[in-house]
């Protein structure tokens, strides 16, 4: 079973912006990591890994979104979301009952555990990172 491939293929992506008007200084990026593919077995569970690096200090608004794009579809989902220091668990999809939050922004780690794999769990699984201001 492929569990999932988790697109940014061993390269960092950047959420990146620059600000485009003059005056305002740019913002910093963040580089989040991941591995590029993922392999479980049905029935077993997997650590969907997410590590971060930030030019800037760690905020208390620091937020982390995982989103699950099944596999021969277009939609991508929300499945798990933390911020403000909490870990939520989306109450929609197959995902709810099975998911863990093993991270800790603290120690720039955003990663996930799904537990009892099915068929129906390939996919695209994407980290999204964002550290306000």
């Amino acid at each position: 079973l492929v569990m999932g491939t988790i697109p940014v293929p061993g390269s960092p992506t950047g959420l990146t912006g620059l600000c485009p008007l003059a005056g305002l200084s740019p913002t910093s990026s963040i580089h989040v990591y991941t591995q590029r593919e993922v392999y479980g077995t049905v029935g077993s569970h997997v650590t969907l890994s997410c590590s971060f690096w930030s030019s800037e200090w760690i905020s208390e608004d620091i937020s982390i979104t995982w989103h699950f794009q099944a596999e021969g579809s277009r939609d991508s989902t929300s499945i798990f979301h933390y911020a403000k220091g909490q870990p939520y668990i989306d109450d929609v999809g197959s995902f709810k009952e099975r998911m863990e939050w093993v991270g800790n922004p603290r120690r720039k780690d955003g990663s996930i555990v799904i537990h009892n794999l099915d068929y129906t769990d390939n996919g695209t699984f994407t980290c999204d990172v964002k550290n306000p201001p």
